[in-house]
């Protein structure tokens, strides 16, 4: 009797942990309700393939741990990044693409964290600063190859020049 007790005891504390979760969640959803639909990506560049990695987060800028919850931009996912004239394409493999227009990129840089993900090396991610909606945010995203994120900060920036 003892024994299942235990164990039903473990099994509501677990049950109760997630059940907190999906309410966090939920609730910064509606906190974020306001945020403008994502603009979508341009048709002739949906079949455009990038950089290999994970899409790891979009987050409010400056504050590496408000995840944005809305329009699954805190979803972390398999994708591929593509850097076109038009802007950036996340093609995230489970989850929605996420389309970043050139002109409302206002930065590029490497940092070791954002919410979600942090890594062992100074820049093992690639965050682009960009805004939506009169909001400034931050996305994360973790090349495959550590050899890729140079060169993929250096076109992100050139992108951003030209815009």
């Amino acid at each position: 009797m003892k024994a299942f007790l235990g164990i039903a005891g473990t099994l509501l504390v677990i049950a109760a942990g997630y059940y907190g979760m999906y309410r966090g969640w939920r609730n910064r959803q509606s906190r974020q309700a306001e945020l403008a639909p994502l603009p979508p990506a341009p048709a002739e560049d949906t079949t455009t393939r990038g950089v290999e990695g994970v899409y790891v987060a979009t987050t409010s800028a400056g504050d590496w741990m408000d995840r944005i919850a809305v329009h699954e931009l805190g979803v972390r996912a398999a994708a591929d990044l593509a850097v076109t004239d038009a802007g950036l394409i996340f093609h995230r493999q489970g989850a929605a693409d996420v389309f970043i227009p050139a002109d409302r990129l206002t930065g590029v840089r490497t940092d070791r964290g954002i919410a979600g993900k942090v890594t062992a090396e100074k820049s093992g991610l690639v965050v682009v600063t960009w805004s939506h909606d009169g909001r400034e945010l931050d996305t994360g995203f973790r090349p495959r190859r550590k050899a890729d994120t140079a060169a993929l900060t250096a076109s992100i920036s050139t992108l951003i020049g030209a815009s």
